[in-house]
């Protein structure tokens, strides 16, 4: 019970969507808050840039299988698993929640709950450390080609989107990896209050995105029925992505240690860059129902993530590797 006490963070997010929904910032206000969240999400890549080490990622790519097998199911499995809910709509999701659902199962896999939840686990730190910068990296990318690809009615992909994502994320990225070697050390101190800074960032981006489509009157369109079907369907892909790593990683005879970091970095999607990703892609008023289904999922996976790993780390009876190329 101790490991599923309410996160902090999860109460945050709540609490800015609430607040935004019922008192959001007005028009005078929006658009300069809208500058502060773009400031903050570049931020937050930068911070992302000065703690990926490239040295260790590129001495455990050697891992392969691994990294493939997590790597397909983040980028293939989910965006077809986020196609097929698309046949629930209207009749169970309304539209913008489908395209929100399929947004979701676009995302990279996330990197700081994936690492804690293996380590207390006892799965395999190092596979999944590297699986989850390498899904983030890509996904920098791949995610906009996927959503340019899969939404084209609802995504704004073309020269000048490209271009925000290259300058709001990529370059922070690549600043952030550049200075590594100057500051990196104290970034390493001052873990614990760039945390906080990085939480409150996505917070403010939350209220803002939410503060929008409350001031565009998205909410009218959702009833009870939508939501409380939108929970089923995250909790339905939640425990289908759990089941399908875990299963998989047994077919392909992957060891223990193995599987525990297959079964979070597959089944995990990442707030902290969907967020941002989601902010640059889809600017209009509908972004906040379109993050209602990551919202929601991030907060299925924490909690869940808790148990399985205390759980896991009970019945474990085999040592965990936590060599690069270890199985």
């Amino acid at each position: 019970m101790r490991r599923l006490r309410i996160d902090p963070f999860i109460v945050a997010l709540v609490v800015a969507a609430l607040l935004a929904s019922f008192l959001p910032a007005t028009a005078a206000v929006i658009d300069v808050l809208k500058i502060v969240s773009l400031v903050a999400i570049g931020s937050l890549f930068f911070l992302y840039g000065t703690r990926l080490s490239m040295r260790e990622t590129l001495l455990s790519v050697r891992h392969w299988r691994l990294h493939t097998v997590i790597l397909v199911t983040t980028f293939v499995a989910f965006p077809l698993a986020g196609l097929s809910a698309q046949l629930l709509e209207p009749a169970i999701l309304t539209p913008a929640l489908a395209a929100g659902v399929l947004l979701l199962c676009l995302l990279p896999t996330t990197v700081l709950a994936n690492i804690i939840y293996t380590r207390s686990a006892g799965g395999n730190v190092a596979g999944a450390v590297v699986t989850a910068s390498l899904s983030n990296l890509i996904g920098v990318f791949l995610t906009p080609a996927l959503a340019a690809l899969l939404m084209s009615a609802d995504a704004d992909v073309d020269t000048g989107s490209v271009l925000r994502i290259v300058l709001l994320l990529f370059v922070p990225l690549v600043v952030g990896q550049v200075l590594r070697p100057v500051i990196g050390r104290w970034v390493l101190r001052q873990d614990r209050r760039l945390r906080r800074f990085e939480r409150g960032s996505i917070v403010f981006v939350v209220y803002v995105a939410f503060s929008q489509g409350a001031n565009a009157g998205i909410w009218t369109t959702l009833s009870v029925w939508s939501v409380l079907a939108l929970v089923a369907v995250c909790v339905v892909l939640l425990v289908t992505a759990f089941g399908w790593m875990w299963g998989l990683g047994r077919v392909l005879r992957f060891s223990r240690p193995d599987r525990v970091a297959m079964l979070f970095c597959g089944s995990n999607k990442s707030l902290a860059s969907g967020l941002p990703l989601a902010t640059v892609l889809f600017p209009g008023d509908t972004l906040a129902l379109l993050l209602l289904p990551l919202m929601l999922y991030h907060q299925l996976q924490i909690v869940a993530g808790a148990f399985l790993a205390t759980r896991l780390a009970r019945g474990g009876g085999e040592s965990a590797s936590i060599e690069p190329g270890g199985r």
